[in-house]
This record gives C-alpha cells, sequence and structure tokens, in this order.
C-alpha cells in the first residue's frame, strides 16, 4: 500500500472544505486549493471570460454584487448580464467595451466612471479592471475584477456639494464685505462733506450775524468817540442835544451786543446743548423735541418715564442725543407731518425713544438705500452703542422709527 508523504518544510494537514470555484469544462467545483480560496475571500468581484465574452468562472462577492447565483452566469455573456448599458440609458455596444478589449486588442485597462448593472435592473458605480490571459503565447480569454464604488461616488458627490456651497458662500459674503466696504466709504466721505457743510454753515452764522453786528458796534463807538472830541466846541444847548443822541446811540449798541450774545448763544447751542452738560440727558431731549415742534409748528404728543433710569456715561448721552436729534431732523425735513409723538421710556437695563409722525411716508426700500447716509448714521451710532434702530413706514401712514439701547 503506498501512502502520500508530504514535503518536509509542509506539515500535514486535513484541508477545509470551500465553497466552489466553477470552470468552463466541467462547470462543477473541482477545487479547494489556495486559489479557490483566495478568490472566495477577497471582497471585490472576480470572474474569467473567454474569447467570446462567456463566464468562465465568478466568485461569490462577484455574483452577489450582480444579485445572481454563480452557476447561472456561467456561459453567460458578461457584457450583455452586466455592462449593457450607459449611466444615461443608452445602449453600450459589445464592441465598444473596455473588459472585452482586453482579449480582443490585448489592451488591459482599469475604469472608475462607468456602471454594471443587477439582474434586478439597478445599477451601481463600479471600478473594473480587465487583463488579458496568455497561455502559450495566445490569448485565452480575460480576468475581471470590480468593486462597489457607489459609496465612495456618493462622498465624491457631497464633497463637491459642499465644495460648491462653501463657494457660494464664500462669494455671497465677499460680495456682502464689498457692498458694506463700499457703504462705508460712502459714509466716510458723506461724513467728511457734512462736517465741512457744518463748518461752512457756522462760519456764515457767525460772519453774517456776529460780523454784521461787531462792524456796527465798531462803527458807533467811533462815531461816538468822534462826537466826544467835539463836545468841548458846542454850546450847552448843543451839548444837550448831543447827549440825547448819544444815549439813544448807547441803547442802539446795547442792543446790539445783547443781539450778538443771543446769536452767539444759539450757534453754541447748536453745536453742543449747554443744556446737555448741565441738566443732563433727559433735560436735553425734553428741551430738543419742544424747541423742535415749535420751530416747526406741529403738534407734539409728549411721554416721558425715566424715574427709573440709570446714570449714563457722557459718550452714552451724547450719541442718544444726537440720535434723537436726527430723528427729528428727519421729520422736519421729509415727513411733510402735522403731528409727532414722541414717547420716551428708561430703566435701568433698557432705553426705549420712539418718534412717530402722521407724515407721507415711504417705502421701506427707501431706508436701506445706499445713499440714506442719515439713517446710516444713526444705525451706525446705535450699534456702537450697544443699541438697534429700527425704522417702519408706509405710505400716507407716516413713519415711527424706534431706538433700543441695551446698558
Amino acid at each position: 500500500m503506498q501512502s502520500t508523504v508530504e514535503p518536509p518544510d509542509q506539515p500535514a494537514r486535513q484541508p477545509k472544505p470551500v465553497d466552489p470555484v466553477y470552470l468552463p469544462a466541467a462547470g462543477k467545483a473541482v477545487w479547494r486549493d489556495r486559489l479557490s480560496q483566495l478568490l472566495e475571500s477577497t471582497g471585490e468581484g472576480i470572474f474569467g471570460i473567454d474569447l467570446n465574452g462567456c463566464c468562465t468562472f465568478i466568485n461569490r462577492a462577484g455574483a452577489e454584487q450582480l444579485g445572481w447565483d454563480a452557476d447561472e452566469l456561467l456561459g453567460r455573456n458578461m457584457h450583455e448580464a452586466a455592462h449593457h448599458t450607459h449611466a444615461d440609458g443608452a445602449h453600450y455596444p459589445e464592441h465598444l467595451c473596455p473588459i472585452f478589449n482586453a482579449f480582443r486588442k490585448a489592451l488591459p485597462c482599469r475604469i472608475d466612471s462607468e456602471l454594471f448593472w443587477r439582474r434586478n435592473g439597478s445599477a451601481f458605480a463600479v471600478e473594473y479592471s480587465s487583463h488579458p490571459i496568455v497561455e502559450d503565447g495566445l490569448v485565452q480569454g480575460a480576468v475581471v475584477t470590480f468593486v462597489d464604488i457607489s459609496a465612495r461616488r456618493q462622498t465624491e458627490d457631497a464633497l463637491r456639494q459642499a465644495h460648491a456651497v462653501l463657494e457660494q458662500r464664500v462669494s455671497e459674503r465677499t460680495h456682502a464685505l464689498s457692498e458694506a466696504l463700499a457703504q462705508l466709504r460712502e459714509l466716510s466721505a458723506y461724513t467728511h462733506t457734512v462736517r465741512e457743510d457744518e463748518r461752512t454753515r457756522i462760519a456764515r452764522e457767525v460772519h453774517d450775524e456776529l460780523g454784521s453786528l461787531l462792524v456796527a458796534l465798531k462803527m458807533d463807538v467811533g462815531w461816538l468817540d468822534k462826537r466826544l472830541g467835539e463836545q468841548q466846541q458846542r454850546s450847552s444847548e448843543e451839548a444837550q442835544r448831543m447827549r440825547s443822541t448819544l444815549r439813544a446811540k448807547c441803547q442802539g449798541m446795547s442792543r446790539q451786543i445783547e443781539t450778538a450774545v443771543e446769536n452767539v448763544g444759539r450757534i453754541i447751542t447748536d453745536l453742543r446743548p449747554s443744556i446737555l452738560d448741565h441738566q443732563g440727558l433727559w433735560a436735553a431731549l425734553d428741551w430738543q423735541a419742544h424747541e423742535f415742534v415749535q420751530s416747526a409748528e406741529l403738534s407734539l404728543r409728549w411721554h416721558m418715564d425715566v424715574a427709573g433710569a440709570a446714570a449714563l456715561p457722557e459718550p452714552a448721552a451724547i450719541g442718544i442725543f444726537r440720535i434723537f436729534q436726527e430723528m427729528l431732523s428727519n421729520v422736519g425735513r421729509h415727513a411733510q407731518a402735522s403731528d409727532v409723538a414722541i414717547a420716551i421710556t428708561a430703566t435701568a437695563s433698557d432705553i426705549s425713544i420712539s418718534v412717530r409722525d402722521n407724515g407721507c411716508g415711504a417705502d421701506a426700500s427707501a431706508f436701506d438705500a445706499a445713499n440714506a447716509y442719515g439713517v446710516m448714521g444713526m444705525r451706525e451710532r446705535a450699534r456702537h452703542l450697544g443699541g438697534s434702530l429700527d425704522i417702519s413706514s408706509q405710505k400716507g401712514l407716516g413713519t415711527t422709527c424706534l431706538l433700543r439701547i441695551q446698558l
């Protein structure tokens, strides 16, 4: 009796049963060697085709990915079974198939941009490679490996979509920043223009109001000096008349001086009301509101409740006062109103100032326009103070400006 002896470098062991690999001639499982174990253990699909494109073998992973039993694919044309249609639904001619070109033209390939089709008609993105099988210098067929890359393709699509969204957001933010920068530059230029206009107005008023008064006073003083020099050469009757004339001239000079003082006080008040420094913000707001309606000849509905108000630092008080001035200025310049309602409330934690008129109103877009510098300035001041300015308006129904400051 003969016995089989294992080679010295391989210990004797019992082979483990494995699932079969199907071969073209017999069509039945005959191999349980290491090659078959390798084919069955891999997660990639692997199949072989002959010169007619028919399946000669396929591993379990490949059959499962295609939705077939392995023995059902043996002898079947693999292009017709799994590679027959493009992604757009167009027919995929066999003579253009890169898999078949591996043995027909001895051209190995690796493709990751096509689909394989399952038995149930569904498709999946696939990456496959095809290499010719050569025996004794002759091509006998090809071996094809493939893997489902649907998840990878979905991830790539998601990344592309996220990248596109990110690019869109960056573009939008860049555009918004560009617009904001342009508005900031326009606002800066407008601020400089307003400052220069204000300086020009002050200079003109000082020249027109004070200059003319001081010139008149200078002429009167010169006249007095001349007449006093002539006083000694006149008779008592003429001296009496001269004294009367001098008294009248002095009285006129006194009135001109009073007028000059009033004008100086008015100009100083326009620049910075002294009441703001001496009596505080609330008294300044009260004074400004009543001065405005008196000069604009409007009726006023007034409400102020600041009993629980907290003390404000000087920069905050000045900022709130300037915003309030601009609110009233807009009513006077644009509203064409006959009535204005002003409500001011303040607590230890917040301040609210509402100015509502019964004027012509405007579209909401007018207050967000790029050239609405007054509104932009008020909102910038409000933001700097940690607050907000809301404006609501409708044509024919008036406008409401609401300033809120959180302390």
